[in-house]
């Protein structure tokens, strides 16, 4: 079958191959014919060493297709049924699992250091234990979650990570309050999510923070009420705020020097809720006084700060109800063999969400 493959890590560019196969079909395991994937950052950054990922690998965490193959034990599942991938299932019996912090189950992290795949010159992983930029993948049943028949395939991607990660920042981590303000840094197809989360919510001001124009004039459209450069932030605080600083603040890039203006922007005693993947070795600086004295909350937000399966339910009820926007996240789509043109365009902030059509 054919894989976009990415050889080392640090490359910048995949291969399409077409001498990829599936590994590790068998028991509680299922094999998904994908039908679309969305490029998320976090490929980006897993092709660059952001992200911890042994390589090669095959990109993609973010797809929907129908089940080809079920293995010995599965239930609740059968060939052709239409499922989202989960890249982050719950076990159901671990301590976060107990707890209902199931975004926090380590399952899918275990999971990720067995290959997905395999070419004539040795193993392949998937990312994050998929791999979704392949016409198959093997994955735990987990991982293999039924959707309703009129949830298009594109759609039903994008709720697998990005839609699920926005907004459950702002409907489950910040639940931000009716009337608050409300800064959104980073206005890709998460930092998107996050703003129809806060509107959801009632938020009186939602400001969209990115240098790339395009992205701006779409947070616009999607419930911003303003919409500025990172130079403007300090403007914007001032006339929404009078300068105190807003009610929320969402960092939706990943990166410490962006936190730290998520931070600052922040109200004293308000909520600064931390969404965007970084690295390792990217450390936030905070004081011990500041942290005292302003009582700000800092608040992770890991895959929407919920249970999935809830808020995968949630999201479609509301798209249905025209709550949310969906279909107008994906701004660009692409076969699989133009797979490194969308990868300059998330690059370059042309477009929110790439839809990959497999």
């Amino acid at each position: 079958m054919r894989a976009a493959v990415l050889h080392e890590i640090g490359q910048d560019k995949l291969e399409v191959l077409d001498d990829v196969e599936t590994a590790g079909f068998g028991p509680g395991k299922v094999k998904i014919r994908v039908r679309a994937t969305g490029l998320c950052h976090s490929d980006l950054s897993a092709m660059a060493g952001v992200l911890p990922q042994p390589g090669p690998f095959v990109p993609g965490h973010e797809g929907a297709g129908e089940i080809l193959e079920v293995g010995e034990g599965v239930s609740g599942l059968k060939p052709g049924d239409r499922v989202v991938v989960c890249w982050l299932p719950a076990c159901g019996s671990c301590p976060a699992c107990k707890r209902g912090q199931t975004q926090l189950c380590l399952a899918g992290f275990l999971n990720a250091g067995t290959p997905n795949f395999k070419r004539p010159s040795g193993d392949v992983f998937g990312f994050a234990g998929t791999g979704t930029f392949a016409e198959e993948v093997v994955v735990d049943a987990g991982c293999a979650v039924p959707i309703p028949d009129d949830v298009p395939f594109d759609v039903a991607a994008l709720i697998g990570c990005g839609v699920t990660t926005g907004l459950g920042a702002a409907l489950n981590t910040a639940d931000v309050e009716a009337g608050a303000s409300v800064a959104v840094i980073g206005c890709g197809g998460v930092g998107i999510s996050a703003i129809q989360g806060a509107r959801l919510k009632g938020a009186a001001e939602i400001v969209a923070v990115d240098p790339v124009a395009a992205r701006r004039e779409a947070a616009l459209r999607f419930g911003a009420t303003k919409a500025v450069s990172p130079e403007e932030l300090a403007e914007a605080k001032q006339s929404v705020t009078g300068g105190e600083g807003f009610d929320y603040v969402f960092e939706v890039v990943g990166r410490s020097a962006t936190a730290r203006t998520a931070y600052e922007n922040t109200r004293r005693g308000g909520t600064l809720v931390v969404v965007g993947a970084g690295a390792l070795d990217d450390f936030l600086q905070l004081s011990m006084f500041e942290l005292f004295f302003d009582e700000k909350r800092i608040l992770p937000s890991m895959y929407g700060g919920g249970d999935v399966l809830r808020s995968y339910e949630r999201a479609i009820a509301l798209w249905r109800a025209g709550r949310i926007d969906l279909e107008g996240l994906i701004t660009h789509r692409v076969p699989l063999a133009d797979i490194n043109e969308a990868l300059d365009q998330m690059r370059t902030g042309a477009a929110l969400r790439t839809c990959i059509e497999i």
